[in-house]
């Protein structure tokens, strides 16, 4: 089976946000033409038997089915319901899968709280890319007649200046392309440092700034050309890209970001971009690794 035949894979707990997780999963599937797989990790506790667990299992997982069938009513789905550590039995699972989907979980009253450690450390781990759905903003596909203009329909990736940015191009433009009518915005932070440390400009800020638009036209040409499709928008922003996608991810159907080699002294292996974006987003957050 090649990687895109693989299902997407949906995790499911029995929360709320979990559902909201598995219902866009359902969508994606049927969009890329995949195959749905819903999980739901059992938890090593030893206060309660295998088979209470077991049970208990079942009926969530029955109960997701269900969920997926009015979503998709022709979406193949299967279930498991291995027993391991959360975070643990996902990354294991996501080397046979084309995308893992889990819903941020976390409980806190504060913004920055609001993604679940299980999330996180997954989205850090996995061996496929990770979408993190963020909860409280209506799905794309509910939004209606009266939504506002290109509401929910961006595809909006934040890339860096150099080859760590294919994986994330390549999967931005495909989820671009099974969204008709979408619209993909590439977001790429420059400073004066960086336009130095890349051979650029150094002290002209205007010629800095055209020399960040060349490279993205640089980074996209290719793609262009193979998906001639998708209406392209080229981003450069002066400073990190961190603020700019977590303003744009509230309307964006998916933000798409890097898990760049330099954010493990931060603890979940993360660059501090990627670390930002997934903690604060205000909507469905892909992290590629590359």
């Amino acid at each position: 089976m090649t990687t895109a035949e693989l299902p997407v894979i949906a995790a499911v707990d029995g929360s709320w946000r979990g559902y909201e997780a598995l219902e866009w999963a359902a969508r994606d599937a049927v969009r890329r033409g995949l195959a749905l797989t819903i999980v739901h990790v059992r938890p090593l506790d030893r206060r309660t038997s295998q088979e209470a667990q077991r049970r208990e299992a079942e009926e969530l997982l029955a109960e997701a089915v269900g969920r997926v069938a009015q979503v998709a009513p022709t979406l193949h789905t299967s279930t498991l319901a291995p027993m391991d550590f959360p975070a643990a039995a996902l990354t294991a699972l996501s080397e046979h899968a084309s995308l893992l989907v889990l819903g941020s979980r976390g409980l806190g009253g504060f913004r920055s709280l609001l993604i679940g450690s299980n999330s996180l450390t997954t989205a850090s781990m996995a061996r496929c890319p990770v979408v993190v759905v963020h909860s409280g903003r209506a799905d794309e596909e509910e939004t209606g007649p009266e939504a506002a203009p290109g509401a929910f329909s961006d595809i909006v990736a934040g890339v860096a200046a150099d080859e760590s940015s294919e994986a994330v191009l390549d999967f931005a433009f495909e989820a671009a392309v099974t969204r008709p009518r979408a619209r993909l915005r590439i977001v790429h932070g420059w400073t004066m440092f960086s336009s130095m440390l890349s051979g650029g400009p150094v002290f002209d800020r205007d010629a800095a700034e055209g020399a960040a638009e060349r490279t993205l036209a640089e980074l996209t040409a290719g793609r262009r050309e193979r998906y001639p499709q998708v209406e392209v928008v080229q981003e450069p922003v002066h400073g990190s890209a961190s603020h700019t996608l977590v303003t744009a991810s509230a309307t964006a159907a998916l933000t798409v970001i890097g898990r760049r080699k330099g954010g493990e002294e931060l603890g979940f292996g993360l660059s501090p971009v990627a670390q930002t974006t997934l903690t604060h987003a205000l909507g469905p957050v892909a992290v590629v690794p590359c």
